[in-house]
């Protein structure tokens, strides 16, 4: 049986991971939070990699409160981007596997076409850059890498879908920007996508969301006709939802991800995002039909 050290495990992937994971008979997970595991500190990293001997090391873990990174940069620069680099170096002298989760933040969000693996990094953000940091002590460090970038992620936890059937349970409408692109993406399609590259040596960065893409409102129109909920949306662009909600991070208004390195590299494909959210939905029991 071979060890998988997951970090991140109480969060939306790391659950996922788990699920998917949990009942396979060749592997054995070393669950870590940052209660048994911080992965800022190189020493207790080395420390329980030396112990365990891990076929692989999952990373799930990252900050990714985004406003609260731009006042808090150093926090983000150990977990998002020291923590990368310790876990690379581990994985290396252990000659473990390394899967990093990155973000669509890496990229300036200016595009007008789906991004492949291929275009030019450029983040606005604190999260953003030191995701990219990151990434770039994963490449550094590590021998034997998967970087998946992802975005718009939901699962098991805080996340968009379960805040916007919240604010439907307390209000008859809810404001929700129309000027932001990307592609909604379940933590398990993601897990999915781990499972395919995990027993290969096909290394490299990958591109993983799900397929197809929309905007916030669009979204949540569609969280919300699934659930039968009749709260309206009220779209607005993200200069109006700045003014009334001020964010100090700026959001990318193109989130758009191109699977290309996956559709290249293996017969893997995510569902579309539609598809996706039914069946997240269904297995939370939000649907009721």
């Amino acid at each position: 049986m071979k060890n998988i050290i997951v970090t991140g495990c109480h969060g939306q992937l790391g659950i996922a991971v788990n699920k998917l994971f949990g009942p396979c008979e060749d592997y054995n997970l070393i669950n870590t939070d940052v209660e048994e595991l911080d992965i800022t500190n190189v020493d207790a990293v080395l420390a329980l990699a030396r112990e365990v001997k891990p076929y692989a090391i999952i990373n799930c873990a990252a900050y990714t409160a985004v406003d609260a990174a731009e006042e808090h940069v150093d926090l983000n620069y150990r977990i998002n981007a020291l923590g990368p680099r310790n876990l690379a170096i581990a994985a290396t002298e252990t000659d473990a596997k390394l899967i990093h989760i990155s973000t669509d933040y890496v990229f300036p969000g200016t595009s007008e076409r789906p991004l492949t693996e291929f275009d030019p990094t450029g983040p606005r953000s604190v999260y953003g850059r030191t995701k990219l940091a990151g990434e770039n002590f994963v490449k550094e460090f590590a021998k034997r890498w998967f970087i998946i970038r992802t975005a718009w992620l939901y699962g098991e936890g805080k996340n968009f879908v379960r805040t916007m059937l919240g604010l439907s349970e307390k209000y008859d409408e809810v404001t929700v920007v129309d000027d932001q692109f990307g592609s909604p993406t379940s933590a398990a399609e993601l897990a999915g996508a781990i499972g395919c590259l995990l027993p290969t040596d096909n290394y490299g960065l990958f591109h993983g969301t799900c397929e197809g893409w929309t905007s916030w409102d669009e979204f949540t129109r569609e969280i919300f006709r699934l659930c039968g909920k009749e709260t309206r949306v009220v779209s607005v662009s993200t200069e109006e939802y700045q003014a009334a909600h001020p964010q100090s991070a700026p959001r990318p208004h193109y989130s758009i991800l191109d699977n290309y390195m996956l559709r290249l590299t293996t017969d893997h494909t995510y569902r579309d995002w539609k598809d996706a959210l039914e069946i997240y939905l269904r297995e939370q029991g939000y649907m009721h039909s």
